[in-house]
């Protein structure tokens, strides 16, 4: 395992421990009521929106390009936001190095 893939995993843990947490203390729609009560919330759920959008179009050509399945990445990432591509580039650098 190299640096890249042990920082990628630690993060992914993290924000998937994190992820735990607030759903099992608001509930998964809970989280996004809290979040789209302001408009300061609904400007960052569109900016995270976009950005997950564009991360995943990167998703589906790089997965091409290195012949690897990149559709549970692309669910896990509408599902559970980061934790999509944080999962796809464990298995990329898994892929790269084999």
């Amino acid at each position: 395992m190299n640096t890249r893939q042990i920082v990628l995993t630690i993060v992914a843990l993290d924000f998937l421990a994190m992820t735990v947490y607030v759903v099992a203390n608001h509930g998964y729609v809970g989280m996004f009521a809290d979040l789209l009560s302001t408009w300061p919330g609904i400007l960052t759920a569109f900016d995270l929106t976009i950005a997950l959008f564009m991360i995943m179009g990167w998703m589906l050509v790089d997965a091409r390009k290195h012949g690897l399945g990149v559709l549970p990445y692309l669910v896990a990432t509408l599902a559970f936001g980061s934790l999509g591509p944080l999962a796809y580039l464990i298995r990329r650098e898994w892929a790269l190095k084999a």
